[in-house]
């Protein structure tokens, strides 16, 4: 194997070791599984990766990344429910889609407010939810952002910005399924006792 091809299988490993979840050893062993099943998987890699590289682009009506300017969320009839689903990132839509429960339509706002970060309504996609709301007959925003200092921040902007008869709603927040109460946070504990419910 010349230097060359060593340079170039190199740089694979150094960015593929940039991924989330893969460090340098795994980044090795992908690099290294992916050559030996060259044409079953590296050769279609690289074909997919340059297309996505050329095609995908952020949804112009939620912000979802898509291969076209409008997703299929967004352009299918079936999910035009009156309901709009808010979330800081893509990730957190997948994550939604993922459970298949929610059949309405999202609202990506690329991330929350933030003072600290100089992040303001402007730098998000608030003023586009405002309108959204405003054109297409929603009757209810689902808020369904961190739980974080920012996060609630944002879903009070939010909250604020929406007046008029608009239902919103949030996440429950409280005890995940399968969790034990010796290994959760105070602040879970908390939100899970103020959201009980009668059994």
């Amino acid at each position: 194997m010349t230097d060359r091809n060593l340079t170039d299988i190199d740089a694979l490993i150094e960015l593929m070791a940039k991924l989330p979840g893969l460090g340098p050893r795994s980044a090795r062993r992908a690099v290294l599984h992916l050559i030996r099943k060259r044409a079953l998987l590296l050769t279609p890699l690289a074909d997919t990766l340059q297309t996505v590289a050329e095609t995908a682009r952020e949804c112009l009506n939620c912000g979802n990344i898509s291969t076209s300017d409008v997703c299929d969320i967004c352009t299918s009839n079936k999910r035009a429910t009156g309901e709009i689903c808010v979330v800081e990132d893509v990730s957190d839509l997948w994550a939604m889609e993922r459970t298949g429960v929610f059949k309405g339509r999202y609202h990506v706002l690329g991330g929350t407010l933030s003072a600290l970060d100089a992040i303001g309504p402007d730098e998000l996609r608030i003023p586009r939810l405002v309108d959204r709301v405003a054109a297409e007959n929603i009757t209810e925003v689902i808020l369904a952002l961190n739980a974080t200092i920012d996060g609630q921040t944002t879903a009070h902007y939010i909250a604020d910005q929406l007046h008029g008869n608009i239902r919103l709603t949030s996440l429950a927040q409280g005890v995940p399924i399968g969790g034990e109460l010796d290994y959760l946070d105070e602040g879970t504990i908390t939100a899970a006792l103020q959201a009980r419910k009668d059994i």
